[in-house]
């Protein structure tokens, strides 16, 4: 599978390094030298590039890739996102882990089992991520706090996220439970 595993940044001096925003839970599984990461949506010229050096400046990562010469070149793959192909047998997730790309397209319905609609996105914000519902009813989008209090059950196996919104979020009359 797919997984999104970072973000390019800005460039960084003038031999072709990248910063980059890191969206994954185990960055020395993903970023080492001789990594080929895929790039979203693909550059001209090239679909992936391919880990030549990193280093850790502080606290922000910086990569070098073998296809990506200078800073123009970085500057042009500025917001590319990176994925990795990740052979989800070999991840060991605990019942209660999943990767969110897992999520999309999933159903998201009330404690109740009224249906709200489809998983859409996953907003990372810096306090927590948001749910983006896209309602059955009207394709409206729903946003629901990613937390336990509110989403207390994602199960992947029956395709259904089980959430229960803050009072007076949904103005859906019959489906408030």
């Amino acid at each position: 599978m797919l997984l999104v595993v970072g973000r390019i940044g800005r460039a960084h001096g003038v031999a072709g390094e990248a910063t980059i925003e890191v969206r994954t839970d185990v960055p020395d599984e993903r970023f080492y030298i001789g990594a080929k990461l895929i790039l979203e949506p693909p550059a001209k010229g090239f679909s992936h590039v391919t880990i030549t050096s990193l280093r850790d400046h502080n606290g922000i990562l910086l990569l070098k890739f073998a296809e990506v010469n200078d800073r123009n070149q970085v500057e042009a793959l500025r917001d590319t996102l990176l994925k990795a192909d990740v052979d989800m047998t070999d991840e060991h997730q605990h019942e209660d882990e999943f990767h969110v790309q897992q999520l999309f397209g999933l159903k998201v319905a009330l404690k109740s089992g009224v249906e709200l609609g489809t998983l859409d996105d996953v907003i990372n914000l810096p306090g927590q991520d948001l749910l983006s519902i896209k309602a059955a009813a009207d394709g409206r989008e729903i946003l629901i706090p990613f937390v336990l209090e509110f989403v207390p059950d994602v199960d992947l196996e029956k395709g259904i996220i089980t959430v229960i919104p803050p009072e007076g979020l949904l103005e859906l009359g019959e489906a408030k439970e």
